[in-house]
């Protein structure tokens, strides 16, 4: 059913459609609307059967996800930033128990400084929590991978991660085809766990494992991480022939045929850099784009064959590790069948927007080989020199964020 309606919203009916058994969560931007949806849902009686549990903290949520989908309920709880980290110790249980739980993030900036935009740093930091993560490129991929999310959690026993650009997609408006709730149990199947709790055959989850048994436990969410890779491109299929859209896979490919210069991004932007890229072609340049949708598990040789004949890769990211540079970047890097030029380039920081400007600006750098390897993007050289003058000057230079905030309002005459 073709609505005009905000992500947020689409996001929550697609997860309704999936007739979970309990919803546990806690609100905080830019998620919000869509628990409060889920709730309205279930308070009205469209969402029949489904328990919805308004928590204390996003710490008591995750808990209490654990707890119902160890009973064999199908679970689904939503967060972001701050509220991750705050659940963080229960993301590591979920996943450690094999709980097949999903879970949106709508990625926002982590502070110190305190910010509520869009970027990923809070769903990287998780990157190794042993959950899945599919990364959305516009809403109608959003509510789509959420219907898979499900699918894929529940076959192989593992918690999934959806991960959507705050505000960028969560709050804004544009036509979704919403997954209808019949051609979703079609494609989606009753939960069978391959665990439960149950008073009748009483048994343990979680507990106690020693030297003697935490590698062959550990190495099966390696394993089962890599049964996602075969997995995850069936479900897409099987996707594509019921709801006709090639939503979700491990990577998106566009315009590569030829392509010697290949910009890789994950969620949101490459709605931009797509526009860019056309333009670029339309003027003679052989590059293209390859989308990255499942992160976790890295698709490794799907890159591989994607990023085969380029001869220079452009990862724009929307997060970076402190004190090394990228994060995608090295894993694309490892993935490269010869030696291309890699370029990591550091946007969106805190919600800074990603212009066409800056992106042909970049690109125009990397045809005259005038890019640096690690590059931040719009990055005002003049505000951090400023800073690191003031901190040589005086050991009592105070707050950087506010003193480089106070320098930003000044040389705009505020």
């Amino acid at each position: 059913m073709l609505r005009q309606i905000e992500g947020s919203q689409a996001m929550a009916r697609a997860v309704a459609a999936t007739r979970p058994d309990v919803i546990a969560a806690y609100p905080i931007s830019p998620q919000t609307h869509i628990v409060e949806e889920l709730s309205a849902l279930v308070k009205s009686g469209d969402l029949k059967g489904c328990e919805y549990i308004n928590m204390e903290s996003e710490f008591g949520a995750m808990s209490a996800c654990i707890g119902a989908s160890a009973t064999g309920a199908r679970t689904y709880t939503a967060t972001a930033s701050q509220g991750l980290l705050f659940m963080v110790e229960a993301v590591y249980n979920a996943s450690g128990m094999g709980l097949p739980i999903v879970m949106t993030v709508a990625n926002r900036a982590i502070g110190a400084p305190i910010n509520i935009w869009n970027d990923h740093t809070d769903a990287m930091s998780q990157r190794d929590s042993g959950w899945l993560q599919l990364y959305a490129e516009d809403n109608q991929e959003a509510a789509d991978l959420h219907v898979q999310a499900f699918k894929i959690a529940e076959e192989l026993s593992v918690p999934v991660m959806v991960c959507v650009d705050g505000f960028i997609l969560t709050h804004a408006v544009e036509a979704v085809d919403l997954p209808e709730e019949e051609a979703v149990q079609k494609f989606l199947p009753p939960f069978e766990p391959r665990q439960m709790l149950d008073p009748k055959q009483p048994l343990s989850i979680g507990a106690m494992v020693g030297p003697e048994a935490f590698t062959e436990v550990r190495y099966l969410a390696h394993h089962r991480q890599m049964e996602a890779l075969e997995l995850i491109p069936k479900v897409q299929e099987e996707w594509k022939e019921i709801f006709g859209r090639d939503s979700g896979g491990l990577v998106k490919p566009y315009r590569l045929e030829d392509a010697e210069t290949v910009v890789v991004a994950l969620g949101s932007v490459l709605g931009t850099i797509k526009d860019v890229v056309d333009q670029r072609r339309d003027a003679g340049e052989k590059i293209g784009v390859l989308g990255i949708v499942s992160f976790r598990p890295f698709p490794e040789k799907a890159v591989r064959e994607a990023l085969k004949d380029t001869k220079r890769v452009v990862v724009v990211e929307k997060a970076f590790s402190v004190g090394i540079g990228g994060i995608v970047g090295p894993h694309l890097h490892s993935s490269l069948p010869h030696e291309a030029q890699m370029y990591d380039v550091i946007a969106g920081l805190g919600g800074r927007p990603i212009t066409k400007f800056s992106l042909n600006n970049m690109l125009d750098k990397v045809a005259s080989e005038e890019l640096e390897p690690l590059t931040f993007l719009d990055l005002d050289r003049d505000l951090v020199d400023r800073e690191l003058e003031r901190e040589a000057q005086t050991r009592r230079s105070g707050p950087a964020a506010e003193n480089i905030l106070r320098d930003v309002r000044e040389s705009s005459g505020l």
